[in-house]
């Protein structure tokens, strides 16, 4: 039957022998206290004949098997009645023995499973960390320093150039207009900085657009883990909160809640698949089948002063004049949240208008017919903002599972404080932000940290889109690469380490969390 026969056959009975003890605790226990000597002689016996039925299997001795098995059956019987006659237990040592045997019973399997599945793997790999690509001879901790100065894993020679992005220009832009909102509100209430949507928004948007500039400066696996977890982790959870609150008690709201968790439905590898399609590029001359480049592609064939051009420019200007007075209506209410919105909604439509009046969309290539056509977009090969369009994926994902949890959060909240907030005066928004809000931030949090988590082991959908190339490696990726491609078992065994060690402080977090909410 050969090695993974036998393995297979040995689950099968482990599990069903951790079933029957399972549900048969209460039975087996008390027979063992009960019946002392007839328990105790019988177990020695079929646990002697079992060591016996070993060690003539092994052949750790010669003899027929049935010999060794009645011996070592006599022997472990005889040690059974020696143990039954040192006296049968009082009644408390009675009950006590059967209390620790139901527990070790109950337990037993729980904990045989996760020291198989779980301990025994992480000491061996700890263990392979500190050996040779070939697990060989001991190297120490050479793999770790190689995973912390090798370029491809941590490359930090070009953090200089962050102070010179358009990303950190327009990060400190936004960090400073949410500053003076939050100061000119502020000071017209008494104090030097207040807290409200219109000043956390922008600052908020900063720190994220901060974050893409350090991320796209600095290279390596470590680096794009870490902006995967900001990235899909803040994202995820925004869209899935604004999804919940949005969809809160309107028509359909069913529906669109059904249609927004679909996604969770589809695998890493089934949505990977799917967003190739979506992303993939051929040259400009040929007709594109991947969904994005077909309409940028068509865009691009808009040249400009064309009939085409200057219907997509009136379009887009009756865009902007609805955009313009949106912003107009929030300032006249003092909503200064929505107006922010509208103003930012309404720049890349002004950009588009720029582009159909001026150089045209695109990088302009000679189609087959001597016209002019947008250049395709390469979605996956042109790093750093690859990692972005990977990420879409997750975040496509996840968002569903953010809107369900935070969605049941709303809902829970007490409607007393909503009813209150509202016969104090206080608005919609200010009822959202201001109770909604602070209700649920222990929610929010533990979508976070479950989100982090998960994005800290992204690998299918790297594999299957990229297989790590371009610029787009991840450290569970590299870990399988190094390990089962390159069969470098030290540094491949010192990656499984340093992602569980990147993921344990938030499932501590978590667990703690759940812990004192419990309490």
């Amino acid at each position: 039957m050969g090695a993974l026969g036998g393995a297979l056959i040995g689950v099968v009975i482990a599990i069903g022998a951790s079933t029957a003890l399972f549900f048969g605790a209460n039975w087996l226990f008390d027979l063992a206290v009960d019946r002392w000597r007839t328990f105790l002689s019988t177990s020695g016996a079929l646990v002697g004949a079992l060591i016996g039925a070993v060690i003539a299997g092994n052949d750790v001795a010669g003899g027929p098997l049935w010999l060794w098995a009645a011996v070592c059956a006599v022997v472990g019987a005889a040690a059974g009645i020696a143990a039954s006659l040192l006296g049968t237990p009082s009644k408390s040592s009675r009950t006590r023995l059967s209390e620790r045997g139901r527990l070790v019973t109950f337990l037993g399997p729980s904990l045989l499973f996760a020291a198989l599945g779980l301990v025994i793997p992480l000491l061996r790999s700890i263990y392979l960390s500190l050996l040779d690509s070939r697990a060989a001879e001991w190297v120490g901790l050479a793999n770790y320093g190689e995973i912390l100065t090798n370029p491809n894993s941590l490359d930090l020679s070009g953090w200089t150039e962050i102070f010179t992005s358009r990303l950190f220009y327009a990060a400190l832009v936004l960090i400073a207009v949410g500053l003076g909102i939050g100061m000119a509100v502020g000071r017209r209430r008494g104090r030097t900085m207040e807290a409200l949507p219109g000043s956390i928004g922008p600052i908020a948007i900063g720190l994220f657009v901060l974050s893409f500039a350090v991320f796209t400066t600095l290279r390596g696996t470590v680096i794009n883990n870490l902006w995967w977890v900001v990235v899909v982790t803040g994202l995820s959870t925004a869209l899935g909160l604004a999804a919940a609150v949005l969809a809160d008690g309107v028509r359909g709201e069913s529906v669109a809640k059904s249609l927004i968790f679909l996604p969770m439905a589809i695998s890493f590898v089934g949505a990977g698949i799917i967003w190739r399609f979506m992303y993939i590029a051929r040259p400009p001359q040929k007709p594109q089948t991947g969904f994005l480049n077909a309409i940028w592609v068509w865009l691009g064939s808009l040249r400009p002063r064309t009939s085409g051009a200057w219907v997509a420019v009136l379009v887009l200007a009756l865009v902007t004049v609805l955009l313009a007075g949106l912003c107009a209506f929030g300032v006249r209410r003092r909503q200064t949240a929505f107006a922010i919105g509208a103003a930012v909604t309404a720049i890349p439509v002004l950009w588009l208008i720029y582009r159909f009046l001026g150089p045209g969309l695109g990088g302009s290539v000679p189609g087959p017919n001597g016209e002019h056509i947008a250049g395709t977009i390469l979605f996956l090969q042109e790093a750093p903002f690859n990692n972005v369009w990977l990420m879409v994926v997750l975040i496509w994902i996840q968002t569903g599972f953010a809107m369900v949890i935070l969605s049941a959060a709303i809902k829970a909240v007490p409607s007393e404080l909503i009813e209150a907030a509202r016969v104090d005066g206080a608005t919609e928004r200010q009822t959202f932000w201001n109770v909604i809000i602070p209700t649920i931030i222990p929610t929010i949090t533990v979508v976070a940290t479950t989100l982090i988590v998960l994005v800290m082991k992204v690998y299918d959908i790297v594999k299957v889109m990229t297989a790590g190339n371009f610029g787009t490696q991840v450290i569970a990726n590299e870990m399988w690469q190094k390990a089962f491609t390159e069969l470098n078992f030290g540094l491949g065994s010192a990656l499984a380490v340093v992602l569980f060690l990147a993921v344990v402080p938030a499932m501590a977090f978590n667990i703690r969390r759940t812990q004192r909410a419990d309490a």
